[in-house]
C-alpha cells in the first residue's frame, strides 16, 4: 500500500491543472492510483437519461479524481500550502509537520 501525504478530510490546494488555485477538502483518497478527490474541483458533467416513465432526465455534476501530485496540504496554523514531512521522536513514534512554519499537523 502507498502512502501518500494527504488524507480524507485535508484541506488542499490545487497546484496544477485546470483548477489550480482552488481550495477544498479531500473527499477521498486512493492509495493504490495515488489519487484524490476534493470537493468543487475537477468537476465533470453526467447526462442521464430517465429510466422510467415520469422520471425527469437531468446533467448530474461529479468531482472526478486527481493525481495526489497535484494537491498541496495547506497547514492549519499558517494558512499558506505547504510540504509535509514526518518528524520521529526519540519514543519511535511518528508525526507529519508543516515544512513552512515546523507546526505539528494533526492527524
Amino acid at each position: 500500500m502507498n502512502k501518500m501525504h494527504v488524507k480524507r478530510g485535508d484541506k488542499v490546494v490545487v497546484i496544477a491543472g485546470k483548477d489550480k488555485g482552488k481550495e477544498g477538502n479531500v473527499v477521498a483518497a486512493f492509495p493504490e492510483q495515488n489519487k484524490v478527490i476534493v470537493e468543487g474541483v475537477a468537476v465533470a458533467k453526467k447526462h442521464q437519461k430517465a429510466r422510467m416513465q415520469g422520471q425527469a432526465s437531468a446533467i448530474i455534476e461529479k468531482e472526478m479524481p486527481i493525481d495526489a501530485s497535484n494537491v498541496m496540504r495547506v497547514c492549519p496554523k499558517c494558512g499558506k500550502p505547504s510540504r509535509v514531512g514526518v518528524k520521529v521522536f526519540d519514543d519511535g513514534s511518528k508525526a507529519k509537520y508543516c515544512k513552512k512554519c515546523g507546526e505539528t499537523l494533526n492527524d
